[in-house]
């Protein structure tokens, strides 16, 4: 296996870590918790009941760029698998990890912006779901850079390919 196909099963199997990750950190309830109990995106469960939280801004914004980040890492996810089975020409590297990025841009914001909501509160302390989401940040990017160097690779591999020199 060369050093393109190498890089592009690499970019898959970190695509596929992150969406796992991005996926188990929406979805769950624990992002912070407190004294009472624990909060995600979607509900607060205090002294073991959980209810929907009210519509804040800054939550509706959070929750929203997960879920787009969640979408674009699957999208980028199915066009490295294409890529992987030979049914992607040079262009679908690019814009792969093009997606890659995306995701990790939308996770980045997501995540700071959850940040900045509860940063001063003193008695609260973020939960495993908020770490997992963070988790999922450099699996993304490095997905999107895995792509990027196969992309080049095949770029100077169709550069050079009419040049008489043995390589």
């Amino acid at each position: 296996m060369g050093v393109k196909r190498s890089l592009q099963s690499g970019g898959t199997v970190l695509s596929v870590l992150a969406n796992v990750l991005i996926v188990l950190s929406t979805a769950t309830n624990y992002w912070s918790r407190n004294s009472e109990g624990h909060s995600g995106l979607w509900q607060e469960c205090r002294l073991g009941v959980c209810n929907s939280i009210p519509c804040e801004t800054m939550l509706a914004m959070t929750g929203a760029c997960m879920v787009l980040a969640a979408g674009a890492g699957f999208v980028g996810m199915s066009m490295g698998l294409c890529i992987l089975c030979h049914r992607g020409d040079f262009q679908r590297g690019r814009a792969t990890s093009i997606t890659f990025f995306l995701s990790g841009l939308l996770l980045l914001i997501a995540l700071i912006g959850y940040s900045a909501k509860d940063a001063w509160k003193s008695d609260l302390f973020f939960s495993w779901s908020y770490f997992s989401g963070w988790l999922a940040l450099p699996f993304s990017i490095l997905a999107g850079f895995c792509f990027l160097l196969a992309d080049m690779i095949v770029q100077g591999t169709d550069a050079i390919s009419g040049f008489p020199v043995c390589l």
